[in-house]
């Protein structure tokens, strides 16, 4: 406390005393503030100390309080927490389950005691539905021994609840179990070894499952294999995922090179596993030996490559590789050789003809669209057609 004094009384003290001593302030200044960042800091420390101190003090409280003393409504609360965190729903189903008789059931002993679940769900203040969803989830629950039966059950009983991690499957937020849509997808559940309702929730659910696949690379590996294996016994499903791939450029581009790269990878396996080869002409030969070796070699890389690694550019090596060694094999055994020229000379004067005949000069002539320019190609073509007969009749005078 600064207490001051007022001038006269001042001087008078000072007289009596002796000499007078220089002034003092009347009032106690504080100091000058020091910089901020340092008092900031050294204000942050204290705080940091004076909530320390006061969690230490919290606590001794906590271990000199008598249980006893606690408000009974806060227990009651904290009481009702851990059940519920121990058990999820099933606190819950277990309070339908003990208090809800369902219409059909014989009014018999302590059974007189429970309501119907329309009659539980007015005092509940919710849809009968949503304690129906509950009472089916504690059924299915009871039918795998893991909970008590109806029957043995009273209002107001407590038994011992699964664990909550439990209660998802069993307990189904929908009534999708009982549409055809919903049986379909149980029994397919049941062939690949989870519950149903495990299925049912996440059909119940696009949303989520899109998010899912969008987000985890693992749901979205195990979307794509669903509907590879969906795709075999639905054209129509084939149909639409075709549509979608080709009015997309990019994917229209990645189908287009994984099926060259498919191509290539089947032309070197046939060589590998049938033996034979196919040459440019057309011509399937047996493959010789070290031919065949290496399409072996080039097949078993290809094969070790992991599904995440690109195959095209290991499969366009594979296949340059082996087609060259094709075109040497045919170049180096002089019957094939001849036999390949031959093929190719005969293949060309096939589609030549082809060309040729389908021609249609009538309607030429009909509609008058000739051009001096037509007489001109036909005519040379005419001289080309002379002069490869006159070579061919040479050939084969000589030989």
């Amino acid at each position: 406390m600064t207490i001051a004094f007022t001038p006269s009384e001042t001087a008078s003290a000072e007289g009596a005393a002796g000499p007078v001593m220089a002034e003092e302030p009347e009032f106690w200044e504080p100091p000058a503030p020091e910089p901020r960042d340092e008092h900031d800091a050294q204000h942050t420390g204290d705080r940091e100390e004076e909530g320390r101190e006061e969690g230490e003090r919290e606590e001794r409280e906590e271990e000199d309080q008598d249980p006893g003393e606690v408000d009974p409504v806060v227990v009651r609360d904290a009481h009702d927490f851990g059940v519920y965190a121990r058990t999820g729903g099933w606190a819950f189903a277990l309070k339908v389950a003990r208090s809800v008789r369902p219409g059909g059931q014989a009014a018999e002993w302590e059974a007189r005691r429970k309501v119907s679940a329309k009659a539980f769900a007015e005092l509940a203040g919710c849809s009968p539905e949503r304690v129906m969803r509950h009472y089916k989830a504690w059924d299915m629950a009871a039918d795998d021994g893991l909970v008590p039966q109806f029957e043995v059950l009273v209002p107001g009983e407590d038994v011992e609840l699964p664990d909550a991690d439990v209660w998802i499957s069993y307990y189904s937020s929908r009534n999708s179990a009982g549409s055809v849509r919903g049986q379909a997808i149980s029994a397919v559940a049941e062939a690949e070894g989870i519950r149903p309702t495990k299925a049912l929730e996440v059909a119940e659910n696009p949303t989520a499952l899109r998010a899912a696949i969008l987000a985890d690379p693992g749901t979205a590996e195990a979307a794509r294999g669903a509907l590879l294996d969906r795709m075999k016994e639905d054209p129509a499903l084939q149909t639409e995922m075709a549509r979608a791939f080709v009015r997309t450029d990019d994917l229209k581009k990645a189908v287009a090179s994984e099926a060259k790269a498919a191509d290539r990878i089947g032309y070197v396996r046939q060589i590998v596993e049938k033996g034979q080869i196919k040459t440019p002409a057309g011509q399937t030969v047996e493959a010789p030996p070290e031919l065949r070796a290496e399409a072996e070699r080039h097949l078993s890389l290809l094969d070790e490559l992991d599904d995440s690694e690109e195959a095209g550019e290991w499969a366009g090596e594979a296949y340059d590789t082996v087609k060259g060694l094709v075109a040497k094999a045919v170049e180096e055994d002089p019957a094939l050789r001849v036999q390949e020229r031959r093929t190719k000379f005969y293949s060309s004067l096939q589609r030549a003809t082809k060309v040729f005949e389908e021609l249609t000069l009538d309607e030429v002539l009909e509609e008058e669209v000739f051009e001096d320019d037509m007489l001109q190609r036909l005519e040379a073509l005419q001289e080309a057609i002379g002069s490869c007969i006159s070579a061919l009749r040479r050939a084969s005078t000589a030989s």
